[in-house]
């Protein structure tokens, strides 16, 4: 990536603070290492949590809120390693895959990998074009095309440096958050029972479980934890150990504050469905489009289209993140110089296939999530592993609590993706 005079402003500012020659305030102090964890968490808020969150609100109320605030909170101690990755070697997962793994293992890995990342890029396009036809009445391919040169342009970007690039992306995610800000104010929650079915686990039936797993099984995405790895493993270089620990430091709370913003949106879906759809008996709403026709009558067009907004929002920036992921799965497995344009459209092209085979949106967004769980294995066992390694991570090993908990998570999110791959394919 192209370095600009804001990315040489940025990186100046944040080795003064580190050497401990800053006098700025705290806040001040904060903004030069903000970013990578904002372009990781949007893998968080894209088109395939609007579903499950929505259907989740919808069937069950606020039972599940509890459900995304323990996901999101173990989603954010598997991005802070995947960055420490980055931070501590200067080089990202899919390297260090490449490094330690047999070449067979090593091909074997990409290509489960490159699969996660069309599957990935499938949802985020998906999410858009139906996005781009809420809104403005387009069919579906139409918004395959226009995401597709959006896409492009917003990844354009990186030519400028990564500091341009982040702006964009955390602006998206800014406006996903906005809109369920006002989707909140339009539908008035209980706040009561919001804040007791956040920190209380409930179940209602086995229909609750099966969905509770969904929630929690398909929250961390493997592309996240690749990409998350290489936004930091050239951002801001240092290698004395003391600025390392400071880096880190300042790395766990961009990652608490972006997944924090995450977890609030997801949580905003769930409690947007509950009031809006479970109180009024529309407990059947499971799909965009019909959240988005529903919303109408029940809270007023403003809501239907702050709604559709949210959704072209997170779709635009989730096919940007995902396209991203796709190239340094790429690159970081193969280490080929491709030229970036044909390794955007690898990722690329079987979105726009199926957008045009005009095959079913929601059955397309559910076999995507399914294909994603099978690349989660080989992004968390690794990273834990990796990560625990003294001669690779120096003073930012892990300690041992970190390793049995992050351990302890990797068995649970992989345990539960394989149950949601079981009880997807026997319809169960």
């Amino acid at each position: 990536m192209n370095q600009n005079s804001s990315d040489y402003n940025t990186i100046q500012t944040a080795k003064d603070i580190l050497e401990g020659n800053s006098k700025k305030g705290r806040l001040a102090r904060l903004l030069p290492f903000l970013g990578p964890a904002f372009i990781a968490s949007v893998a968080y808020v894209d088109p395939g949590n609007f579903a499950t969150n929505i259907q989740g609100g919808a069937q069950f109320g606020y039972t599940l809120l509890w459900v995304i605030v323990g996901s999101n909170l173990m989603a954010m101690l598997i991005q802070a390693l995947s960055a420490k990755l980055g931070i501590a070697t200067g080089k990202n997962l899919a390297e260090h895959c490449r490094s330690a793994f047999p070449k067979w293992v090593v091909i074997c890995m990409w290509v489960i990998m490159e699969l996660v990342a069309m599957a990935t890029d499938l949802a985020e396009f998906l999410g858009a074009a139906v996005g781009f036809s809420l809104l403005f009445g387009l069919p579906l391919w139409v918004g395959g095309i226009l995401t597709a040169i959006a896409t492009v342009l917003i990844l354009g970007l990186e030519r400028f440096g990564f500091r341009p690039l982040e702006a964009v992306i955390t602006s998206l995610v800014g406006v996903v958050a906005l809109s369920y800000v006002v989707e909140t104010i339009l539908d008035r929650p209980d706040w009561g029972q919001v804040a007791y079915h956040a920190v209380v686990p409930q179940f209602n039936g086995t229909e609750s479980i099966l969905l509770a797993t969904g929630i929690l099984g398909a929250t961390v995405m493997p592309h996240a934890i690749f990409l998350h790895s290489a936004l930091t493993q050239g951002r801001i270089v240092v290698r004395d150990p003391q600025q390392l620990k400071r880096l880190f430091r300042y790395e766990i709370i961009d990652v608490l504050i972006a997944m924090g913003v995450a977890s609030l949106v997801n949580g905003a879906m769930l409690i947007m469905a509950a009031t809006t759809f479970h109180s009024t008996g529309h407990a059947d709403v499971g799909e965009l489009e019909t959240a988005y026709l529903t919303l109408e009558p029940l809270l007023g067009k403003t809501a239907s289209f702050v709604f559709a907004i949210s959704l072209l929002a997170s779709g635009l920036s989730s096919a940007s993140v995902g396209t991203m992921a796709g190239q340094v799965i790429m690159q970081g497995f193969l280490d080929w110089e491709i030229p970036i344009w044909i390794r955007r459209l690898v990722t690329m092209a079987p979105s726009i296939v199926v957008i045009f085979m005009g095959l079913d949106p929601t059955r397309t967004l559910v076999i995507s999530q399914v294909v994603l769980s099978f690349g989660l294995p080989m992004a968390i066992i690794p990273l834990v592993m990796f990560t625990s390694r003294k001669d690779l991570m120096g003073v930012l090993t892990n300690n041992r609590f970190t390793t049995i908990l992050a351990s302890l998570i990797a068995a649970l999110i992989v345990f539960l993706n394989i149950f949601l791959i079981y009880s997807t394919l026997t319809g169960g």
